[in-house]
């Protein structure tokens, strides 16, 4: 099999980390943090000039049809930069409910303004007790005329309170934990009978808790079968994974980048402590897990394409599992290695381990997605 990007993919790589190494180091980001909503709406633009928010959208919407490749590299470098805009809440996760069920309406009415920069999105799943099971919803949608009302509480809602629409799950029929009877809704923020509350998050990134009481919506807003969702959840869903994997492995190079640089520079005893040999073997534990995890990001991104549901569950939650063991392993080796500094707001490497430890509990973590391939007789 080929692993090697194809000239347009190199292109895609090359221009997107040349913007971020022009605009947008540490001391950028910080600024970028202070602005509404915890992100910069200039670096939105430049993303939207370079065509990264229509990526993944088909020609005939506006787009450039690109696929998960294309997605892992963008999330890759935006990984490395520490990239703290809305990519994955409003193109991969919002994009993706419209592309794979969205109406002609819905697409005419959201996809130019996301292409264009104007417009964002945040999924709004979470709720209290769910943990990470995508059909444990109590957010109800009750029937009113030819639409619905919706009533419930969403919890870290990524991107929440700036976003100009909301993509909500809630429960048509049935119990609480069964997969039929789920709808999905793409619902504009200002609507009457949606509250929020922000706050920043460990990583620098913003979310919201979402309150929706009496929230009317009509039938218009429903995405797909408003009776069985739960198909389209898990596919998104899939795909958010893997671009998660990929901007996971985005911050593990660069952590280990960052902390070899660090090496070769502090000195103890009259020398770098990067002579060390048994700090050496550390470093090169750490690679190996980096490329184990770049590996298998790849094979995510690929995987993303399936469309066997329980193949591209079983391929993106294996990526998951080992996604996780090694950012949990570069992180932590990380912050020992830089020793007391580590743990300090100035110094970059604690911002990538907060962000890897993010990931790690993002759609499911390590343990849930084993005992998921467990489950289907799959090992890793």
């Amino acid at each position: 099999m080929d692993f090697d990007l194809s000239e347009e993919q190199r292109l895609l790589k090359e221009s997107l980390e040349g913007l971020l190494a022009e605009m947008y180091d540490f001391g950028s980001r910080k600024k970028y943090m202070k602005e509404n909503g915890g992100w910069s709406r200039a670096i939105w633009t430049k993303f939207a000039e370079q065509g990264l928010l229509g990526l993944p959208f088909a020609e005939a919407d506006g787009g450039f049809g690109g696929g998960g490749l294309e997605i892992m590299i963008v999330m890759d470098a935006l990984g490395k930069a520490l990239v703290l805009e809305p990519y994955l809440a409003t193109v991969v996760i919002g994009g993706g409910f419209l592309r794979h069920a969205g109406s002609d309406a819905q697409k005419a009415a959201y996809l130019p303004g996301i292409i264009e920069g104007s417009k964002t999105l945040a999924f709004a799943q979470v709720e209290k007790n769910s943990r990470y099971d995508l059909f444990d919803i109590t957010t109800t949608a009750k029937r009113k005329g030819d639409g619905w009302v919706i009533n419930g509480e969403k919890f870290v809602v990524m991107n929440g309170q700036s976003a100009d629409a909301l993509i909500i799950t809630a429960r048509m029929r049935g119990a609480r934990r069964d997969k039929g009877g789920i709808g999905v809704f793409l619902v504009p923020s200002n609507t009457k009978g949606i509250s929020k509350t922000s706050y920043p998050t460990q990583d620098g990134l913003h979310a919201a808790d979402v309150v929706l009481t009496g929230l009317e919506v009509g039938p218009d807003a429903a995405i797909g079968d408003p009776d069985n969702g739960l198909s389209v959840i898990e596919r998104v869903v899939d795909e958010a994974r893997a671009a998660l994997c990929a901007e996971a492995v985005g911050l593990m190079d660069q952590s280990l980048k960052t902390t070899v640089e660090y090496l070769k520079t502090r000195k103890q005893f009259g020398v770098a402590i990067g002579s060390f040999q048994s700090l050496q073997h550390r470093a090169a534990d750490m690679f190996v897990a980096l490329e184990q995890a770049r590996s298998i990001s790849m094979f995510a991104a690929m995987a993303t394409n399936l469309d066997d549901p329980a193949e591209r569950m079983k391929s993106i939650a294996a990526a998951k599992v080992q996604i996780g063991r090694s950012g949990k392993f570069i992180g932590q080796q990380s912050i020992q290695l830089h020793g007391g500094i580590g743990m300090t707001m100035e110094a970059t490497i604690g911002h990538y381990f907060k962000r890897l430890t993010m990931i790690e509990n993002a759609f499911g973590d390590a343990d849930y997605h084993l005992r998921r391939l467990s489950e289907r007789g799959a090992l890793v």
